[in-house]
């Protein structure tokens, strides 16, 4: 069988092909679990959001622009996607905790955020080590890390998904890369 691009394979779903739309979900289906789950950090919560960026691609995809890249152009479906679904999560304020007298008894009750001997030992691992010192950088570092290494995108494609200048996306992977060297020293 003929190996078709991304964009090829969206003509061909436009034309009429739904075998083709089937080729475009196997081809990125795991990346895009990965690149949600990394941001997200739940199975479930990923599974929903990769079908809700599916779905929203479909949706759009006579809107595509075929001169660009398709798999640019999902990733950054995926992107907003995950962005508005951490944005509507709802966090409960501190003051919620309060009583009458404006103690906040939740704060005398967190427990040590320290990890305990037998889990420190657990960490012996490497990529344990690396998966625990990425989960410490903010969503927009740890996301051109991420996509830089395991979808191997070039800095301009990070560039187009993001919708941010090329330049600003190498200075924040530097600054990811110093982060990431400090947290895993510190450990």
């Amino acid at each position: 069988m003929k190996a078709y691009t991304d964009e090829q394979l969206v003509t061909n779903y436009l034309k009429g092909d739904e075998k083709a739309l089937e080729i475009l979900i196997k081809r990125y289906l795991k990346p895009i679990y990965s690149f949600v789950f990394r941001l997200v950090g739940n199975n479930q919560e990923a599974e929903d959001i990769t079908q809700e960026a599916f779905v929203k691609a479909w949706r759009n995809l006579k809107k595509f622009d075929s001169k660009k890249k398709f798999k640019t152009w999902i990733f950054h479906i995926t992107k907003n996607t995950s962005f508005d679904f951490l944005k509507k999560k709802k966090t409960i304020p501190f003051s919620e905790f309060e009583n009458e007298e404006g103690e906040n008894t939740l704060v005398e009750t967190l427990a040590d955020p320290s990890p305990l001997p037998e889990k420190l030992l657990k960490q012996t691992s490497i990529g344990e080590m690396l998966n625990a010192a990425m989960n410490q950088l903010t969503p927009k570092y740890r996301l051109v890390l991420f996509l830089r290494y395991n979808d191997y995108f070039t800095f301009r494609e990070i560039a187009e998904v993001l919708r941010e200048p090329l330049n600003t996306i190498k200075s924040r992977y530097r600054r990811a890369l110093i982060m990431l060297r400090k947290s895993l020293s510190d450990s």
